[in-house]
């Protein structure tokens, strides 16, 4: 009876201990599986990053190409950063909204060589929202933006054919026209935000107004703005700012005339903040070099994950290898007299050797089957913690920011370069790879204690306790 008893003890021993060395080994070959997937990952989003910085000089580009005609002048607080670029507005970067009434438009139409001045009215909801966005690695940004904001535009139908001055990515309904008044054009991202669609009521600043239309406001990244367009009348008499003004598109009857419209408004109107082709131009070379540093760190950064990579995966081959050796022998020992028995009725050397190979092959196979379900499920949070990851914003962790209202004009808004997120899955292939790669680690970790094993002799073994 003390016999069975401590034969049930000892198998439910082994049991036990195999079931933690199989997780052991699966945290281990987990490793193994989501290193390459965060490797990869990284270079798609040093990829998506390259793509982005593209696709963005070549839009940039192309606007200020249409605009060499175009002064803008606005008030402070419209501006991203000094000076009115666009750009990201951390926490505490925006300015005091002010305004210019009307009658500044008035003035600036009687310099000699304007064409037209186009009027804009800019303002933010007071609620905010606060959310958290996805990042490059999987890290998360905790973002507090305005719920909505609106821009009242003069709705001149040859304002509206001649100009950019309404988005264009009409996705359902129409675009604003002249006479519209009690309408709105909303981003698609508000409507959703709203759950309405075209034809549907929408309060602004404690206004009902109907939308007409919808448009696609993607692509900004994390400059993403839930935006409303509609008469500058109605957003005037919304937001109690009837007469005033945040922005004037002045626009010359020719390139030669911008130099000596710029000198007069600048000299009429100080509170203004003026920006012409040559600004947007020098803008777009600030904007190069900023995103060449990104790319440059990113490249950096690849070659760092590379190098880190390398050692994490040698550690883990080399602390897989060691559990399966140490098991082993450890099994070897406690098993001597079965070993004793074996050899006694017959078993070769071969065939202990390779039975405690076996033995040590399926253990460490059960265990990568269980490092892939936990690589599969954990890769991004492993490969975050492992590996260094491309970020734009040169940090770790959590980030606060505020979105302050974004500039409407036809210089435009962009987003954040590598704002999108990249998914970190491990693939078929590395599942398959580590799959053997256990099994062969298995082999090689049991080698030595099966070969120890095989070398027993029958009468040794069966003295043993």
């Amino acid at each position: 009876m003390g016999a069975l008893t401590r034969a049930v003890r000892n198998l439910s021993r082994r049991k036990m201990r195999a079931l933690l060395v199989i997780i052991a080994l699966g945290f281990s070959l987990a490793i193994m599986v989501s290193i390459p997937a965060g490797i990869i990952a990284n270079q798609a989003a040093a990829q998506s990053m390259t793509t982005d910085f593209n696709s963005t000089m070549t839009t940039m580009q192309e606007q200020i190409n249409k605009t060499a005609t175009l002064i803008e002048c606005q008030t402070s607080g419209q501006g991203m950063f000094p000076g009115g670029s666009s750009g990201f507005p951390f926490e505490g970067s925006r300015q005091q909204q002010t305004y210019v009434n009307e009658f500044v438009a008035n003035g600036i139409r009687t310099i000699s060589g304007v064409k037209d001045v186009v009027e804009f009215l800019t303002a933010s909801s007071t609620e905010t929202t606060s959310e958290t966005i996805s990042g490059p690695g999987g890290r998360d940004f905790t973002i507090s933006r305005p719920v909505y904001t609106i821009t009242g535009v003069t709705l001149n139908s040859s304002f509206i054919d001649d100009y950019s001055i309404l988005p264009t990515n009409i996705t359902a309904g129409r675009n604003l026209r002249e006479g519209d008044s009690g309408v709105v054009l909303l981003s698609l991202n508000l409507t959703a935000y709203f759950g309405v669609g075209v034809g549907g009521k929408v309060e602004i600043y404690g206004k009902s107004f109907k939308v007409v239309g919808v448009y696609d406001a993607s692509g900004q990244g994390l400059m993403e703005t839930r935006s409303a367009y509609m008469n500058i009348t109605d957003a005037q008499t919304a937001t109690g700012l009837t007469g005033n003004l945040t922005r004037l598109d002045v626009y010359a009857d020719d390139v030669s005339d911008v130099d000596s419209i710029t000198t007069a408004i600048g000299a009429a109107y100080t509170s203004l903040q003026v920006t012409t082709y040559k600004d947007r131009l020098s803008q777009l070379d600030n904007m190069q070099t900023m995103y060449n540093q990104t790319l440059t760190n990113a490249q950096a950064t690849l070659s760092q994950t590379d190098t880190v990579a390398t050692q994490e995966i040698m550690i883990a081959v080399v602390a897989t290898s060691l559990i399966v050796l140490f098991v082993m022998l450890y099994t070897v020992r406690e098993r001597t007299k079965e070993i004793g028995t074996l050899k006694a009725i017959g078993f070769s050397n071969w065939n202990i050797m390779s039975q405690f190979m076996l033995e040590g092959m399926l253990l460490s196979l059960v265990a990568g089957v269980v490092g892939i379900a936990i690589g599969t499920v954990g890769a991004p949070l492993l490969s975050g913690i492992l590996l260094p990851q491309i970020s734009p914003f040169g940090s770790r962790g959590n980030s606060q920011f505020r979105l302050g209202t974004a500039n409407a004009g036809n210089f435009g808004s962009f987003g954040v370069l590598g704002a999108s997120t990249v998914t970190v899955t491990p693939s078929l292939q590395t599942m398959m790879i580590a799959i053997g790669a256990a099994v062969l680690l298995g082999a090689l970790g049991s080698l030595y204690p099966a070969w120890r094993a095989s070398r027993t002799r029958p009468a040794e073994a069966m003295r043993y306790e």
